[in-house]
């Protein structure tokens, strides 16, 4: 029988905030705050996040969640669908960590996202022109 966890079980704390910092040391790249001056004495920050090395924050997520399996999990693979970002970070952070990984990616993803990926192209229903999910790591 699943347990179910209270809402404020859930929530995430600084203690889970500071482990998962600890955890990328080294994985995901520390980007930096970027102040850019607007007409009128305003200004944004923008975080480069396109900075990482899978072009975006997904990586920090999937390597955490991946990271936090148990060994039976993490023998058994992860899936994750996506036509981009998340796929990416996915892929990359179950690579890194010596996981078997599934993407699965619709049939409209750009095909840069595929490539960037490792999706193969392949014909999956009899020519409906759907990725076929390509296993990583």
């Amino acid at each position: 029988m699943q347990m179910v966890r209270s809402q404020a079980e859930n929530m995430v704390g600084l203690s889970d905030i500071e482990a998962a910092r600890e955890l990328l040391r080294g994985v995901a790249v520390r980007t930096p705050l970027v102040s850019c001056k607007l007409p009128q004495g305003r200004a944004i920050f923008i975080k480069p996040e396109n900075l990482q090395p899978v072009g975006s924050f997904k990586l920090r997520g999937a390597y955490n969640k991946i990271s936090s399996l148990t060994p039976e999990e993490k023998a058994r693979g992860v899936v994750a669908h996506s036509s981009g970002n998340h796929a990416q970070g996915v892929a990359y952070a179950a690579h890194a960590l010596g996981v078997r990984a599934v993407i699965v990616m619709p049939g409209n993803a750009p095909e840069v996202a595929a490539s960037d990926t490792g999706v193969r192209r392949g014909d999956c229903s009899g020519g409906s022109g759907q990725r076929r999910p390509h296993p990583q790591g």
